[in-house]
């Protein structure tokens, strides 16, 4: 395996910010021991110059966003590196950036779930109705919001997924509160969920599943209440505390997400889109007991996932792999890489966007991984990476509290 691995090149884009946050220069020093060449690319010059690659790592949501919205120095960085993934076909690409439009943008997200529910007919999963808010408050909007399904409270949010704006939202429990709310953004019901929220963190074919603190219950229907006003970010920091977080009112079913709903959940995403590094957001009806996924993050912070780099580096070497007839077996692996200790499908996927494999006939694979991560098993998945349409950015008015994007 080292002669595998020795002369390959990784090359890898993250803002300053994001490889401080991640002490990234630690996976730069892993994939080093092993033989991995690793290289900061600088996308003010051509990449022709800095290959060849054998895997780009990246986190371009600054600037897709900012060429989407027509920036012309950001137009020209982002058609450099997709030029360059066009001419090198052969390079493996984390992730995709058609999937990543896809994701930052929320309504997209939101519909590509339905779909993937829909494909998987498991009444296990009941993600909330949501629509597009595209203009002010109106007979016909307030029509066109119960033909939606939506109930009062529900969470309005900004349609794109990213950025100091995103983590800023509001809970909407009346029509008169609605006129607090400037389109174009989401909303979405809330689902009461005993103030716990679930972060799912998938690392190609392995995954860690990290509880939260979240919103409290609220009684549904209407309410004679002014909106709430909120920071996701700061509310479900692990160690946020507040009225808002409170679990006084807890009741109904209180669990943790199931094993079998998450793989698939996360095993349909990546056949859909391709990714390998992303988040879900998932929350347990405790009226139900059914999953609900409220949102999918690209490239997240992996906060509490303590192996994140040896994921990510088993990862690379399992897809490179793949495009090597001369990879030595993972039987074989020296005992100095470290290996994920969870278990692999004994089948490979079916062809499909929502295939699915049978479930597991052994007992619970979570593992305790610290910090309340629990470790799913791996999947082996397939990719199709769609072409999405450029969009716009969308933000909820007067919220005066600010969150750092990742």
């Amino acid at each position: 395996m080292q002669t595998f691995l020795k002369g390959r090149r990784v090359g890898y884009w993250l803002s300053e910010k994001k490889m401080k946050k991640l002490n990234f220069q630690a996976f730069a020093d892993l994939c080093r021991k092993r033989g991995i060449e690793v290289v900061q690319l600088d996308l003010s010059q051509p990449l022709e110059e800095q290959g060849p690659l054998d895997v780009i790592i990246h986190k371009l949501t600054d600037l897709i966003l900012e060429a989407d919205q027509n920036d012309s120095q950001a137009v020209l960085l982002v058609q450099r590196v997709q030029d360059y993934i066009d001419a090198h076909p052969e390079t493996i690409v984390l992730d995709p950036l058609p999937a990543i439009r896809t994701l930052l943008d929320r309504c997209k997200s939101y519909q590509l779930i339905h779909r993937i529910e829909s494909c998987m007919q498991d009444e296990r999963i009941c993600s909330p109705p949501f629509m597009v808010l595209n203009t002010d408050c109106s007979p016909d909007v307030l029509e066109q919001i119960k033909r939606q399904g939506l109930t009062f409270p529900f969470i309005c949010k900004t349609r794109v997924a990213h950025g100091t704006s995103s983590h800023e939202m509001a809970i909407i429990f009346s029509e008169e509160d609605l006129n607090d709310v400037k389109p174009p953004c989401v909303i979405q019901s809330f689902i009461n969920h005993n103030a716990v929220l679930y972060k799912v963190f998938v690392v190609g074919d392995s995954y860690t599943v990290v509880e939260r603190p979240s919103l409290k219950n609220f009684p549904a229907g209407p309410a004679d209440r002014k909106a709430i006003f909120f920071n996701s970010h700061n509310v479900s920091k692990p160690e946020s505390s507040s009225d808002l977080t409170t679990r006084e009112n807890v009741e109904g079913v209180s669990q943790p997400p199931n094993d079998d709903v998450i793989r698939e959940l996360s095993r349909s995403l990546r056949q859909a889109l391709g990714v390998s590094l992303f988040g879900i957001d998932v929350i347990i009806n405790n009226q139900t007991g059914q999953h609900a996924v409220i949102d999918i993050n690209a490239f997240p912070g992996y906060e509490g996932v303590p192996e994140f780099f040896n994921d990510l580096l088993n990862h690379i070497t399992s897809v490179l792999q793949s495009h090597s007839p001369d990879f030595t077996p993972a039987s074989e692996q020296p005992k100095s890489l470290p290996v994920s200790t969870t278990v692999p499908n004994a089948a490979p996927p079916a062809p499909g966007c929502c295939s699915m494999l049978g479930k597991e006939a052994s007992g619970s694979p979570w593992i305790v991984e610290g910090d309340g991560g629990l470790k799913g098993p791996r999947q082996r998945l397939g990719c199709n990476t769609a072409m999405s349409p450029n969009f716009q950015q969308h933000c909820v008015s007067t919220i005066a509290t600010k969150a750092s994007s990742q």
